[in-house]
């Protein structure tokens, strides 16, 4: 079963990272998910406001987001029983780490794309 992906802060703009990993998870094999309530699809894919818009499970989410959008929605994502994210860089804080933690969510602190064995800079 492929594994299920939410790319927080997908982008429409190819050149961000929230479009490159829609993109590399897409090729990596991943049901991938775009949550961006400002976009309605990203790469073809329908795009979601929220985590909690979003129909089913999801396995894992990937942030590219600034903190601070990190921190107001982190528990939307304990809410929806998403025990894995991904806070790449620039998406991180203290704050963030230690709200994902006490949620029982394991924060991994850096770059998913190259984290599934892609270079953001090929895409």
């Amino acid at each position: 079963m492929r594994k299920i992906v939410a790319v927080i802060g997908a982008s429409r703009d190819r050149s961000k990272f929230g479009n490159r990993a829609v993109r590399a998870f897409c090729q990596q094999g991943y049901t991938v998910v775009p949550i961006n309530p400002h976009e309605t699809d990203v790469e073809g894919l329908k795009t979601y406001g929220s985590v909690l818009d979003v129909p089913g499970p999801i396995d894992m989410a990937t942030m590219y987001v600034p903190p601070e959008v990190g921190e107001r929605i982190i528990d939307e994502i304990a809410q929806k029983q998403i025990s894995e994210v991904w806070l790449n860089p620039g998406s991180e804080s203290d704050a963030l780490i230690a709200r994902a933690q006490a949620l029982h969510i394991r924060p991994t602190v850096a770059c998913s794309i190259v984290g599934i064995g892609k270079n953001p800079y090929d895409l």
